[in-house]
């Protein structure tokens, strides 16, 4: 074999960058389910807030007179 083909033939048995791509790639999807999950959750105090809101207005809305 010659010296060429070594050095190609061993780049191609190197699993170092498959690791590191790997790694990233599950970073990745985990920041993508944080995001998700911070945006439902958003979501959800934003609507509780709202509604402390309203309830706040009526309780406070003096009678009408008349």
């Amino acid at each position: 074999m010659t010296k060429g083909m070594q050095i190609f033939a061993d780049y191609l048995r190197n699993e170092d960058g498959a690791t590191a791509i790997e790694y990233g790639l599950l970073a990745a999807l985990i920041g993508i389910g944080l995001m998700g999950g911070a945006k439902a959750f958003s979501d959800s105090v934003n609507e509780m807030f709202s509604d402390v809101d309203s309830e706040l207005v009526i309780a406070y809305t003096p009678p009408a007179s008349g």
